[in-house]
């Protein structure tokens, strides 16, 4: 008998709204890639190919800056906020359900749920605080902003690995008279490595892209690479933006390819 369940995919149109969907999301950004590559100095007329706003983009010190600022506080945000998450996912998966447990689901996941713009505001009065107590006006502040930020998204691929996990593999280390540090070193912890690793990555993606936060939390002089192009368009719009743009899309794309690849990485 002919499969007669509902399936969307079937109904008319369906094919002609997700080509128009799809269009909508990447035309822009396929346009932003295009242009910058245009030899004209303007981001509207195509005026012949060329690479000079790579070259520009390279050469100016601001970017440098902007660029190497960012793949610090990225790095350091992503190690914490995963070393954080990896501790909140055994501490929440790898015991029995104790009271309270679907309270620190709502705890961690918060930043998710609550607009950027709220978390942000907040940052910049709690830090505004510490600042006038302590005098520390370093990049400290955006780290740990950062980090906080990123917890959620580095703690979902690390407890959906831990729950896809085999318990028995650590249960058997026990009865081998395995200790429990020596446990996570050999069992548990290369099992979850590429949730770690792809909990990292996210992590750091997230941070590297951040504007709103960001803008909000640093000091003056310590722009990052979203919120130096986001000054530059305030000012005058150029294909070396868009070069930028396109140079951090690049970055982005390969990361969260990896991480695709890591969460689908079977057991």
């Amino acid at each position: 008998m002919a499969d007669r369940r509902f399936q969307v995919a079937r109904l008319p149109g369906f094919a002609t709204i997700a080509v128009l969907v799809f269009l909508a999301l990447y035309l822009p950004i396929l346009t932003l890639v295009g242009f910058a590559f245009n030899a004209e100095n303007s981001i509207s007329v195509w005026g012949g190919f060329s690479l000079k706003w790579f070259a520009a983009a390279w050469k100016n010190q601001a970017v440098q800056d902007a660029a190497l600022r960012s793949l610090t506080i990225a790095t350091l945000s992503a190690l914490i906020a995963t070393s954080v998450a990896t501790l909140a996912a055994l501490g929440t998966t790898r015991r029995p359900a104790f009271r309270g447990r679907g309270f620190i689901y709502v705890m961690i996941n918060q930043p998710l749920m609550v607009p950027e713009i709220v978390t942000a505001v907040a940052l910049l009065i709690l830090f505004g605080i510490v600042k006038q107590a302590t005098g520390y006006q370093g990049l400290g502040y955006l780290v740990a902003a950062h980090s906080a930020f990123c917890i959620p998204f580095a703690y979902l691929p690390i407890r959906a690995r831990l729950a896809g996990m085999d318990a028995s593999l650590e249960i058997a280390a026990a009865d081998l008279y395995a200790s429990p540090i020596a446990t996570f070193r050999r069992v548990t912890l290369p099992l979850l490595a590429p949730g770690i690793m792809a909990g990292a990555m996210l992590a750091f993606v997230i941070s590297l892209d951040d504007v709103v936060i960001t803008e909000f939390v640093k000091s003056g002089g310590q722009d990052t690479l979203p919120t130096y192009m986001l000054g530059q368009m305030r000012r005058a719009i150029t294909p070396e933006v868009n070069a930028i743009s396109t140079l951090l899309l690049a970055l982005t794309v390969a990361l969260l390819t990896a991480f695709f690849l890591l969460t689908r990485q079977k057991d």
